[in-house]
């Protein structure tokens, strides 16, 4: 199929090149309109918050994800005065069609309004300007506009101007590491120009998935950087290859190296990417909108990496020909005949001559490392950690200073009584109001909303909303507890009738729902990962113990990972070296996305190593020799692309969201450990300690198996 497949590209040069031009255009078009499209909603479908959301948005004309909130610092207000600001206020929310004012209130020298409106997230962002213009109009020059809306529209000229700076610094490492490896040759434009495509593809693929499907407001940043990486990565095992081939049979047609080129490392590549993809599909499964998006967009650019690779990338080696062996300058770190001289090769006779004490000491070192990954905590989200230099990041800063966090986003109990009339029943009087005052003595409770006015009490009086404003801030464990409270004790126990359906909403329940909805379908997740995985693995490497052996090692980068966030965000470990955050809690949707993303990009690494391995072994060489071989073979270029990646990743860290730099930092760090600790000692030492056991498969399998490692025969690929 492969041998196919290049052969067509090959013969079809000029036209791969147009489409892939055309492709780059569309895909730049596509890139700059995206953030139009995107969003950062925590909706969860079918849950608790989702139910009262229904309710509120079709009774009340609000949308949680859409109402803001207006804070405005005053010194010794009259009544008389604070009347007039709540009017200004509400004059000024009339200026965006469907917004109303829901509450206000007056403490600590602060007046707080929330303003609600039908709108969803995306298109009530589009209102924050408007807003903020009503209120100086009308004298409130120094009131601040935050809440959900607001601070979608202040981060996301933030979010694009950190992948501009991202892609710059990511592109000018990536560059200069090619150099090094590749020396100053052609080659070293054949990854960029591969990465440039594979991501103007992607981003156009996402831009048309984004008129349908929710997509998340972090995307581009994600699959810009991340893509930039793995498609280098790719590219440049497969130039590594072509070159050596090259310096192999320097009497061959390039044609035919290239064809030879793609059945091998064109190959691995394949195999690495559908294992990626494999990963990161899981994600489709958590029942979250925001996760499914991460995933549906995460899923293709492996896939489309995998795409270039078989059409682009043999026609960027045709047109490159004996270029890519022949460097103006530095010859780099890849261009040297001798490989088995070379350090990979000694690390790895070190290894083989010493695989008890290295595959020990290793273990003990790398366990050491993930000990952390105990004190991890999680949240829905970090809505204070963004830019201070925001407006909305100042009224947020304004309110916890003053009174707290939590009423940036209240907590919305929405009650169906059933049938018209029953609001002003004296039952449903009683029950509402032993509820109100019970929530009001929670000490987590800043305030309780609640009345008979149509901000509360639908016209039918069929329905009835009842706004709980906590203290503390989403995700924070007070808020958390004071919503399960809410739901299993203050409600029942208020006396409301059993054909009422109460259901606890805002965007403080929705991340208690949101976090559960995801640990538990998490562990389901996990468990199909490791059983496709391991399927993948077995047909491809033709070995029950090394998948097992590269679960059990993707485990322990995962592990390392988390651990390294916790130490980086939790206790400030190199704080000095990095611009982060302090946060006690992750955001959740980190550990399920980098649990996949590392998993899959960890597996590519032991495809690349085990592959060599593999080949080595088909043509005779033992165990040991096959190791050596294999780490001499693909060591440089696993530990290059490796630190390309990285390179890529900064620019994450770099960004000013907390939520990319916990995933920069942990993915950069467990692929970093991964190509070096992991790939370069653990797993040459195990493999040398389980001998022959290594490719033990069984007979009834082996049948079945048609072994593809081996370069092809010249008589088989000959154009």
């Amino acid at each position: 199929m492969l041998e196919k497949l290049t052969r067509s590209a090959l013969r079809h040069r000029a036209a791969i090149l147009i489409v892939w031009l055309l492709i780059i255009c569309v895909g730049i078009f596509s890139g700059g309109k995206l953030s139009n499209h995107l969003t950062t909603s925590l909706t969860v479908p079918g849950s608790e918050s989702a139910k009262a959301s229904r309710i509120l948005g079709d009774q009340f004309a609000e949308n949680i994800e859409g109402s803001f909130t207006v804070i405005y610092k005053f010194k010794n207000a009259n009544p008389l005065e604070l009347e007039q600001l709540n009017q200004s206020i509400a004059a000024a929310a009339e200026t965006i069609p469907t917004a109303y004012v829901a509450a206000h209130r007056a403490l600590g020298g602060v007046l707080y309004s929330s303003i609600s409106t039908s709108y969803d997230l995306m298109k009530a962002a589009r209102y924050t300007e408007t807003l903020r213009a009503a209120l100086i109009e009308r004298g409130l020059s120094d009131a601040l506009v935050s809440g959900p809306p607001a601070i979608e529209h202040d981060v996301t000229p933030i979010l694009n101007s950190d992948l501009r700076h991202g892609q710059g610094v990511a592109i000018a490492l990536a560059l200069l590491l090619l150099i090094l490896m590749l020396g100053t040759s052609w080659a070293v434009y054949i990854p960029l120009i591969f990465a440039i495509a594979s991501v103007s593809l992607s981003l156009a693929l996402i831009y048309l998935l984004a008129q349908k499907f929710l997509m998340v407001l972090y995307i581009p940043n994600i699959v810009e950087l991340i893509g930039l990486g793995l498609a280098i990565d790719y590219s440049l095992l497969i130039v590594h290859r072509f070159r050596r081939e090259l310096m192999d049979a320097p009497e061959e047609a390039d044609d035919y190296l290239i064809i030879r080129t793609m059945k091998t490392a064109g190959r691995t590549v394949v195999i690495s990417g559908l294992s990626v993809s494999v990963a990161l599909a899981t994600l489709l499964l958590v029942p979250v909108p925001f996760v499914r998006s991460l995933g549906l967009a995460a899923i293709l650019v492996p896939l489309v990496c995998v795409l270039t690779a078989l059409t682009l990338q043999p026609v960027l080696l045709s047109l490159c020909g004996r270029n890519c062996t022949i460097p103006t300058g530095f010859a780099g770190l890849m261009g040297r005949k001798d490989v088995m001289n070379g350090l990979w090769a000694n690390i790895a006779r070190f290894v083989v001559a010493r695989p008890r004490i290295v595959f020990s000491s290793t273990l003990m070192v790398l366990l050491a490392m993930a000990s952390s990954v105990v004190f991890l905590q999680v949240t829905p989200s970090s809505l204070t950690a963004i830019p201070e230099n925001l407006q909305s990041a100042q009224a947020l800063t304004l309110i916890t200073n003053r009174v707290g966090t939590g009423v940036i986003t209240p907590i919305e109990v929405a009650i169906d009584l059933g049938a018209p009339g029953r609001a002003t029943s004296p039952l449903i009087a009683e029950a509402k109001n032993s509820l109100i005052v019970a929530v009001q003595k929670n000490p987590a409770t800043f305030l309780v909303a609640a009345g008979n006015e149509p901000t509360f009490t639908d016209p039918t009086e069929r329905y009835m909303r009842i706004i709980v404003v906590a203290k503390d801030g989403l995700g924070e464990e007070s808020t958390k507890v004071l919503v399960h409270q809410l739901r299993n004790s203050y409600i029942p126990n208020a006396g409301f009738p059993a054909s009422a359906k109460i259901y606890v909403g805002g965007a403080p329940a929705q991340g208690v729902d949101l976090v559960h909805t995801i640990f538990t379908t998490f562990p389901w997740i996990i468990l199909l990962i490791l059983m496709v995985t391991f399927l993948i693995l077995m047909s491809t490497m033709h070995s029950i113990i090394l998948p097992l052996k590269a679960i059990a090692l993707d485990l322990i980068s995962i592990a390392i990972a988390l651990s390294a966030i916790v130490l980086v965000f939790k206790f400030g470990l190199a704080s000095s070296l990095i611009d982060t955050y302090h946060l006690d809690y992750i955001e959740v949707w980190v550990i399920i996305f980098l649990f996949a993303v590392l998993f899959g990009l960890s597996m590519d690494y032991e495809v690349f190593l085990v592959s060599r391995m593999r080949e080595a072994r088909d043509n005779g060489a033992t165990n040991s020799q096959a190791i050596i071989e294999g780490l001499a073979h693909t060591g440089t270029v696993v530990s290059a692309a490796a630190i390309i990646l990285v390179g890529a990743l900064t620019g994450l860290v770099n960004g000013h969201f907390a939520g990319l730099q916990e995933l920069g930092i942990g993915l950069a760090v467990g692929i970093l450990i991964d190509a070096t600790l992991i790939r370069g000692l653990l797993l040459p030492s195990s493999m040398v300690l389980l001998g022959q056991w290594n490719w033990w498969y069984p007979k009834t399998l082996m049948r079945r198996a048609i072994t593809k490692a081996s370069p092809p025969n010249e008589s088989e690929v000959r154009l």
